[in-house]
């Protein structure tokens, strides 16, 4: 098995376990790696992710998101029915979850929607009036 260089590393007011627990549940190829009481490690669909227990001096924000890559319409409803319970929608594919991690819902058919040039301007038109993303909206634009 090949060791992961780079792992993002989120800081947490608190509850830093409680939230790998919250996501093992909903990413079903997750687990955890180790914890203690200032940092869990945790695995989601195959990345390694540190979170700290690290007080209110520092808080998530929009600037680093988690981006989930979606084969079909199935997929990203669940992910996002999931992660906006108790959290935030936002526009494009963006939401918060309840721990204040900001995530990217997306199709993984959307990049070669946006190199096709005739589509490209219709598909950004159509994404941008979206919330979660409609894929069927996409490639029809």
């Amino acid at each position: 098995m090949q060791v992961q260089k780079i792992s993002p590393f989120l800081w947490f007011e608190s509850g830093a376990e409680e939230a790998a627990k919250y996501y093992l549940n909903i990413f079903k190829n997750s687990k955890i790696l180790d914890s203690n009481p200032m940092v869990t490690v945790l695995e989601l669909e195959g990345l390694k992710i540190m979170i700290m227990n690290g007080g209110p001096t520092y808080k998530l924000n929009e600037a680093f998101s988690l981006v989930i890559s979606c084969e079909d319409q199935k997929e990203i409803d669940y992910y996002w029915d999931e992660l906006t319970k108790e959290g935030k929608e936002s526009q494009c594919g963006w939401l918060k979850d309840k721990y204040g991690v900001s995530w990217q819902v997306v199709p993984s058919i959307l990049g070669s929607l946006l190199k096709d040039p005739s589509k490209s301007k219709n598909v950004i038109k159509a994404f941008m009036q979206m919330k979660k993303f409609d894929i069927e909206k996409l490639k029809n634009a």
